[in-house]
């Protein structure tokens, strides 16, 4: 698997939660694929394109979530 088009977040409990249900809407509403595992610090989450990648990346600042490239 790729990693060009992931981010790295640093949270727990309800807020990734709410993360994964918004990467799953963002790569459905895309018609892509994306998938999640972890970081050595975080969580990662991939997509198949640049577009969603940027996408998750403003919905993670909108819920003040801080992301990295990785």
């Amino acid at each position: 698997m790729t990693k060009e088009n992931c981010l790295i977040v640093h949270v727990a409990g309800k807020k990734l939660d709410l993360l994964r249900g918004e990467a799953s809407r963002i790569a459905k509403d895309s018609k892509i694929d994306w998938w999640i595992d972890r970081a050595d610090v975080g969580t990662r989450f991939c997509f198949e394109d640049a577009k969603a990648k940027e996408t998750f990346a403003l919905t993670c600042d909108n819920f003040g979530v801080p992301c990295r490239d990785g």
